[in-house]
């Protein structure tokens, strides 16, 4: 598989792999409840991840020239 198409695929394991595990915990990070913290700090990884995607992309590097 090409770096992109793993990196893709993090968050989805992440977010939905990780929800039982997180679910378990019970303490509070940031005042929010772990399970909370733990698909707001996925939505944001997401952000990062696919703008790493985009900047790696092959695709987007044809208009530079």
């Amino acid at each position: 598989m090409k770096l992109i198409h793993v990196l893709g695929l993090i968050p989805f394991i992440g977010m939905l792999g990780g929800l039982p595990f997180a679910n378990k915990v019970q303490t509070f990070v940031f005042g929010l409840p772990f399970l909370l913290f733990w698909i707001v700090l996925w939505v944001v990884l997401t952000s990062v991840v696919m703008a790493l995607v985009n900047y790696l992309d092959p695709a987007n590097r044809e208009g530079e020239a």
